[in-house]
């Protein structure tokens, strides 16, 4: 089985607005500011930060990076919701991402993406998985962190799907600490699904959505950094468990 190939049952009408849109008038502000952002220069971070403004979306964290200091880079693991979880993460630090090689043509993320050398991943090539998982141990043995959606596909909520391990192979090669980060979305505090980019979904439709949200925040929980011990299975195992909130299991 190819371990990048996955499928959500998620399908587009499990994205939903959990409270009334905006009037039309701020729909069409937010999209002429989006458009200035993504065409305006500066760093990722400025200009992930700048879509945030545009859309009129709140970014909730208890971290103020989600690298951990060390002789190696980061593995940053975390659900996969949107194509907004990738602009979120990046406001909070500049990080470099692996992900399948659609997302060079995405939209809002594209460009972003490929300025941040990127790691493109064809799922449907099982030969190019070793190649890939060795060149993100070599990331991270230079220090680089790295983040990555273990699902290798977009869910509407929790519990999303299994975590694919080859990831964690690396972090273990390289001898690099992995940071589970719980990615949720909230309209005025409570869970939505507005934000969620899945099944044949376009982008197109998925960034109007959000246009005309009311009151969308992402919500990032870092939770503490896991030492890159045991075989992959364990370790991805340890990870999903921290990201789905759940305490260990005590021997």
């Amino acid at each position: 089985m190819n371990a990048y190939r996955a499928e959500s049952p998620c399908a587009p009408d499990c994205a939903v607005h959990a409270l009334d849109p905006v009037p039309a008038g701020v729909t069409a502000r937010r999209g002429l500011e989006l458009a200035g952002a993504l065409a305006g220069r500066g760093a990722p971070g400025e200009r992930a930060a700048a879509v945030f403004r545009a859309l009129d979306v709140t970014l909730e964290t208890n971290v103020e990076r989600l690298s951990v200091p060390g002789a190696t880079g980061t593995l940053v693991v975390a659900n996969h919701v949107s194509w907004l979880d990738i602009v979120g993460l990046l406001v909070i630090e500049r990080l470099g991402f692996l992900a399948k090689r659609e997302v060079a043509h995405w939209l809002v993320v594209g460009t972003v993406a490929t300025r941040l050398d990127t790691l493109f991943v064809d799922r449907w090539a099982l030969r190019s998985l070793p190649r890939s998982v060795a060149d993100l141990a070599a990331r991270l043995r230079q220090g680089r962190s790295v983040a990555v959606f273990p699902e290798a596909t977009t869910w509407c909520s929790a519990p999303g799907g299994p975590f694919r391990r080859a990831v964690f192979q690396a972090a273990l090669d390289a001898g690099a600490p992995v940071r589970p980060v719980t990615l949720s979305y909230l309209q005025r505090g409570e869970p939505s699904t507005v934000a969620a980019y899945v099944g044949t979904d376009t982008l197109a439709r998925s960034v109007g959505r959000v246009a005309r949200a009311r009151d969308l925040a992402l919500r990032v929980h870092a939770w503490p950094a896991l030492e890159p011990v045991g075989d992959r299975r364990e370790l991805a195992a340890r990870a999903r468990q921290a990201v789905l909130g759940v305490e260990p299991a005590r021997g």
